[in-house]
């Protein structure tokens, strides 16, 4: 089967201290990035849409889906490690402001904001990519998720200790195989061309 992880389009900026888990909607450039990721895979046979629950996901999700005359299927495991903050700032803020929570993500120390272990966010990753994978033999599925998800999911593919060691662009893909002996492998990373050029369905 192949695997095409999708990383959600542009989310709109959620400030701190509202008191419940963020779960902003797509910017206008973000619901732009979704179409023209749907009017990419319009030339390619998808079997199956699979979402996170939250909406930003759901939001780049339903496009690839509705080209394909198929329903989003909303998958638990596909969740964010910290989708119980109460902020979602874009990491290109981050950046900007040298905030201290991107040292304690890249370092693995996200409990200090509130959210999963990398021992158990690793560990619910792995457990949701061995079951997309036995669920869904011999078909192409498309799973819309986030970037701490699929940086775990291919770390785990690839046997790398390293929990987020590179940036998915938004609306990104990342296709994997696996093949019915078991093993796995990434055919490709961080695919986007998609938003720099278009091309219509044969």
């Amino acid at each position: 089967m192949e695997l095409l992880w999708v990383r959600h389009g542009e989310p709109e900026r959620v400030a701190p201290g509202s008191g419940v888990p963020a779960d902003p909607p797509l910017t206008a450039r973000g619901r732009e990035q979704a179409e023209r990721l749907a009017a990419w895979l319009a030339c390619e046979q998808i079997d199956v849409v699979l979402s996170s629950p939250q909406r930003r996901a759901i939001e780049t999700a339903e496009p690839v889906a509705r080209v394909h005359g198929i329903a989003v299927e909303i998958t638990s495991g596909l969740v964010e490690y910290d989708a119980n903050s109460d902020s979602y700032i874009p990491m290109e803020e981050l950046r900007a402001s040298n905030d201290p929570h991107l040292n304690a993500m890249y370092e693995g120390r996200w409990e200090e904001f509130g959210a999963e272990s990398t021992t158990e966010f690793r560990a619910r990753v792995a457990a949701t990519l061995d079951e997309i994978v036995t669920a869904h033999p011999g078909q192409r599925v498309v799973a819309v998720c986030h970037g701490g998800v699929i940086n775990v999911a291919c770390a785990v593919t690839l046997g790398l200790d390293r929990h987020l060691w590179f940036e998915p662009h938004y609306t990104s893909l990342s296709r994997m195989v696996a093949s019915r002996s078991g093993i796995r492998s990434l055919a490709s990373l961080n695919e986007r061309a998609h938003l720099d050029a278009r091309r219509d369905p044969v």
